[in-house]
């Protein structure tokens, strides 16, 4: 996942769709954490999501488990 995140263009954003367990890993690894606390990162909710960002001293978590959008989603038919 790393060599996608290099491409990414500065104030980008990837998007990675993946199961609970497999996010919770991927997760507890970009944040440096040991696999025995990856469990305290708590389980995925179905159609949830996590939001990582890259700060000056590595990944940081800014949101888990998150089901609601920060703002209104309009279609193109409004």
């Amino acid at each position: 996942m790393l060599q996608h995140v290099e491409k990414v263009p500065e104030d980008g954003t990837l998007v990675v769709v993946s199961h609970g367990g497999t996010i919770r890993t991927t997760i507890g690894r970009l944040l440096g954490l040991e696999p025995h606390s990856w469990e305290s990162l708590g389980g995925l909710t179905n159609c949830c999501w996590s939001v990582l960002g890259e700060g000056a001293r590595g990944w940081r978590l800014l949101e888990h488990n998150a089901g609601t959008l920060p703002e209104p989603v309009l279609g193109d038919d409004d």
